[in-house]
């Protein structure tokens, strides 16, 4: 039987026109089916993974530190200081140089002891002979450091080392060395230790100059004792002032606390930018205001206390205070920039070529003084002796002014003069009445280092 006979039979050509419409029509539906999807797919992931895209606002990706903290974590080390201190008085209630306490109280070298003062029932028995507090129990306390040399040099805070009378540094592998103290400079807060160790891991040092305001940074250290903890934040503001006058600060929103004291401050390029040193706070805790000493005066501070032990710095002899809008207007100035020189010490450097009260400082060595607390901070790096050229705005007029530098004490004494005074704390910051530049923690409203 042939397909032409078959087709003439009614049941068979029906059978078979379904069949061949039955085809086509689901291929059809299917392939339909497979555009809806391809076109409908993509919008819906996008619409899950960037809503912001959508709407035609650009996204933000959030930065990922886990590749520097792998990377740089082993050459941040933790410090452990102990201090020891001791006190003695005698049978009379002296105690060396020093007298009584004339309060009645306490002074803290045991006068007020009802067991072992001059005033204890036992002091007849031992009249003329010296008293022997019990020895106090050895203070102890934590911070951070970094590694920058890999013969074993580590940099920190001053606050952190000084006056230690042991220092141990563990490694994040737990190996523990003792350090020595090969310098500490107070005024910056930079302090040197080495560790008798060689080929250790090293941090890569940058340069704080380039640090941009809104810019991503990372901290590691050990805020209260918890080793290589890792916090983030961005750079809120540059060179802040707080009470040395010598330190240019890096503020930042990082959290901060006790314990990270002298660890480094990354930058997104695993450079480290600054090194943690002090917290703004009305609890000793952190409250979103953080400060770091920028790495490039860390490491001229470094150097110093690395070859000589101590630093040097260049003295101007000067008091100044910033140029407000009003001043500016009564001095004739173009716009509120520089540093009003409010005295000059007599005998000084700057008195010697001339400087006189009055005197807006607007140039060092032809680089603009835009606020006055860049003047201390610039005039402090130079080495003593060195002449810089001041250009000076008097009576309506700029004229430049050549001045040989002296010497900065290494300490400061009551009634000296520093390299260059500047304004207050509390002025510079905009900070609240009441509060008082102190280390303790405890402090309702302070500047408080943090370590």
């Amino acid at each position: 039987m042939t397909l032409s006979s078959l087709i003439r039979k009614p049941l068979i050509a029906a059978v078979l026109g379904a069949s061949m419409i039955g085809v086509p029509v689901g291929t059809l539906y299917f392939a339909g089916a497979t555009r809806a999807l391809a076109t409908q797919a993509p919008a819906a992931v996008t619409a899950q993974a960037s809503p912001a895209a959508a709407a035609g606002v650009p996204t933000v990706t959030l930065p990922d530190f886990s590749s520097m903290v792998q990377k740089y974590g082993p050459a941040v080390v933790n410090i452990q200081v102990v201090t020891k201190v001791s006190t003695s008085f005698n049978g009379q209630g002296g105690q060396g140089d020093q007298g009584d306490d004339e309060s009645g109280g306490d002074n803290g070298q045991g006068q007020g002891n009802p067991f072992f003062g001059p005033n204890s029932p036992f002091a007849p028995f031992f009249h003329g002979a010296p008293f022997q507090t019990p020895a106090p129990q050895p203070q102890r306390g934590e911070g951070s450091g970094f590694i920058i040399r890999p013969d074993g040099v580590i940099m920190t805070n001053a606050h952190v080392v000084n006056g230690a009378s042991e220092v141990t540094v563990r490694m994040t592998d737990r190996r523990e060395y003792t350090a020595k103290v090969i310098g500490v400079d107070t005024k910056s807060d930079i302090a040197i230790i080495k560790i008798n160790a060689k080929d250790l891991p090293t941090v890569k040092v940058g340069d704080s100059r380039g640090l941009r305001v809104g810019e991503w940074v990372l901290a590691i250290g050990a805020p209260f004792g918890f080793e290589n903890s890792a916090t983030a934040g961005i750079v809120s503001a540059k060179g802040r002032t707080l009470d040395s006058g010598y330190v240019p600060f890096i503020q930042t929103d990082v959290p901060i606390n006790p314990g990270n004291s002298g660890g480094p401050l990354f930058n997104m390029r695993g450079e480290v930018v600054g090194i943690n040193s002090q917290i703004y706070s009305r609890s000793g805790g952190y409250m979103g205001v953080s400060f770091s000493i920028p790495i490039d005066v860390a490491m001229q501070v470094g150097d110093q206390l690395q070859t000589s032990g101590h630093v040097t710095r260049g003295k101007l002899g000067v008091v100044i205070q910033n140029v407000t809008q009003g001043l500016a207007d009564s001095f004739g100035l173009p716009q509120p920039e520089g540093a009003l020189v409010s005295s000059v010490e007599k005998g000084g450097p700057a008195a010697g070529a001339g400087i006189e009260p009055g005197d807006v400082i607007l140039k060092l060595n032809g680089e603009l003084i835009k606020d006055s607390t860049e003047l201390p901070v610039r005039i402090a790096a130079i080495a003593p002796g060195t002449s810089v050229d001041l250009e000076v705005w008097r009576d309506h007029a700029t004229r430049t002014v050549s001045v040989k530098l002296g010497a900065m004490e290494d300490k400061r004494t009551a009634g000296s003069w520093v390299s260059i005074t500047t304004r207050s704390i509390s002025a510079s910051l905009g900070a609240t009445s009441g509060c008082s530049v102190i280390a303790a923690s405890t402090a309702v409203c302070a500047w408080n280092s943090a370590g």
